[in-house]
């Protein structure tokens, strides 16, 4: 699955810069009124959703070393650093219907969010 989801957005990653691309070279073209904007910043406000989207409750952390996704789309089982304890909040996320608990950092305050069996 993850690398089924890493596919789809380098294929969409793709899609987006050409048309980036071809709305630029349509602006150079014909100008402002060929319809050559939309290209531009439809595919670059695509990159930019692509650039800086996360899954679901991954740490940022999870998602640059390329860890599995976890169940309910959070930390993968056993990967969670020791300095994060588990706090009394806890939900159901609506999509999965797992049960997730928050585990923070008291330190400074960061979440991470596991699924519980």
């Amino acid at each position: 699955m993850t690398a089924l989801y890493g596919c789809s957005r380098s294929v969409l990653f793709g899609l987006a810069a050409l048309a980036f691309v071809f709305g630029l070279t349509v602006l150079a073209a014909n100008g402002t009124g060929s319809g050559g904007l939309a290209f531009t910043l439809g595919g670059g406000a695509v990159i930019i959703v692509l650039l800086f989207e996360r899954t679901r409750y991954r740490s940022e952390a999870a998602d640059q070393k390329g860890e599995p996704i976890g169940p309910g789309g959070g930390e993968p089982p056993g990967a969670l650093d020791p300095r994060f304890a588990p706090s009394t909040e806890a939900f159901v996320d609506p999509s999965t219907g797992r049960r997730m608990r928050v585990f923070v950092d008291p330190r400074t305050g960061e979440r991470r969010y596991v699924a519980e069996d």
